[in-house]
């Protein structure tokens, strides 16, 4: 009797044993490889313009908090009281000849535009992440606008901005 009591006792030990190692590999598992974000909020400064194109900075910042904001990821927050903030710079612009139909008349232009963007810890001012870029949105000659470049361009940058900084593995 007492030797199966023993037993019982040791099999009930050494199954909370085993219960306790198998929740403490439950956690919160991340891709990123920094671990999981500290990040929640987010402030987007207004992106410096370089180029000769008047206007196509705010474009440019406004659409990248729009998408912040349809993520949903971070919430977007002013400067002083962000966790982390993002700087812009247009650094160039070019419009090119794209692609040429048989009699030597554009039918695609190119709009190329380069950025530079720092994300920054709010409170140490310290860079988490800088890149550079040089994106291209090209459009039909006949039926669409350099804006239509533009707003080409404007989605790729979305989607690097919001890799880096929410997806980054």
């Amino acid at each position: 009797m007492f030797r199966r009591l023993n037993t019982i006792r040791f099999a009930g030990v050494a199954g909370l044993v085993c219960l306790a190692i198998a929740l403490s590999g439950c956690g919160v598992y991340t891709f990123n490889p920094r671990g999981k974000s500290t990040i929640s909020t987010i402030a987007v400064e207004p992106f410096e313009n370089q180029t000769s194109q008047y206007g196509l900075a705010d474009q440019m910042t406004e659409t990248v908090i729009d998408a912040f904001i349809a993520d949903g990821s971070m919430k977007v927050v002013a400067v002083d009281v962000a966790d982390a903030t993002l700087i812009g710079t247009l650094t160039r612009y070019e419009r090119l000849a794209q692609e040429f139909d048989e009699s030597d008349q554009v039918t695609q232009y190119k709009v190329q535009i380069g950025f530079n963007v720092t994300l920054k810890n709010t409170a140490d001012q310290s860079d988490i992440w800088t890149i550079q870029l040089t994106l291209d949105g090209i459009y039909d000659a006949d039926e669409e606008t350099e804006e239509n470049g533009q707003r080409l361009v404007g989605e790729q940058l979305v989607e690097a901005v919001l890799n880096k900084t929410t997806k980054s593995w």
